[in-house]
């Protein structure tokens, strides 16, 4: 018996020290571990992971959602996309290159930012088209389905009055989906739009000319290339090789298209069998 009991202290004491160090290390990795650690822990029915939303009739539009990374096409086909804007620092330099080279874009426009800094986009919006990318770029996925279709409902009428034209895209935040998410979006009859080629700035810091050769090389017919209107200073590098980008991928026979125009004009793939 008195060994039993032991084992079991030491086990007690054992289990104890395990749980210190744990807490130790968890202190250790910083804040996004815990973050990560804490989000296991979401509420699944009725929280972000959910895609429906109580027990009646959901409320959902069409009834279905899409998700698009890339169009399938073997027309050598880019749809160029901005994210975060708009602001005075760089929107506009971005604009006047675009239009300098009469490219379309789709802008994925934040509702907060559009309402303040409408004048920016006024009249200047005419071969582009706009997106939603929610409220205050709040992690969306986060949320639950209330929370995220009132945040997008928010966003879309602003930018609707600032751009003069509803947005009937969606890009969350970071890219991430979440059930929520994906409810929000089918409820408000948008499609989902995240990329498949994305601007590298850190990987060339200073060099506009040698980021643009990089992301030519990774275009494919049908790539939706994700960039920023909107950061630090080390995303001008990508800004600034647009001039370079823009022409070497007319010279390798590319045309830059708006997403909605991508989509259209993507082949539907052969069924198997």
């Amino acid at each position: 018996m008195a060994d039993g009991a032991g084992r079991w202290d030491r086990r007690a004491v054992l289990r104890r020290s395990g749980l210190a160090a744990g807490g130790a290390a968890l202190g250790a990795v910083g804040m996004s571990q815990a973050t990560w650690i804490a989000d296991r822990r979401l509420p699944l029915a009725g929280g972000p992971a959910s895609a429906t939303l109580g027990g009646g009739r959901q409320q959902v539009g069409g009834g279905e959602v899409s998700v698009v990374w890339a169009a399938r096409t073997a027309r050598r086909l880019v749809a160029l996309t901005f994210d975060d804007g708009p602001q005075p620092r760089w929107t506009p330099m971005v604009l006047d290159t675009l239009d300098r080279y009469a490219v379309p874009a789709t802008f994925f426009l934040v509702g907060e930012r559009a309402r303040r800094h409408a004048g920016i986009l006024r009249g200047r919006l005419g071969r582009h088209e706009v997106g939603n990318h929610s409220w205050a770029h709040r992690d969306l996925a986060r949320h639950d389905a209330v929370e995220v279709h009132d945040d997008l409902r928010r966003a879309h009428d602003a930018i609707a009055e600032a751009a003069g034209s509803a947005p009937r895209l969606l890009r969350p935040p970071y890219g991430h989906l979440g059930g929520a998410v994906l409810h929000a979006a089918a409820r408000l009859d948008y499609r989902l739009v995240l990329w498949s080629l994305q601007m590298v700035e850190r990987q060339f810091p200073g060099d506009p000319a040698g980021h643009a050769r990089r992301v030519v090389a990774g275009v494919e017919p049908g790539t939706i290339l994700l960039a920023h209107d909107v950061g630090d200073a080390r995303r001008l590098v990508a800004l600034r090789g647009l001039p370079d980008m823009i022409t070497a991928l007319r010279d390798r026979g590319f045309a830059f298209v708006t997403v909605s125009e991508l989509l259209r004009q993507a082949t539907a793939p052969h069924p198997e069998g």
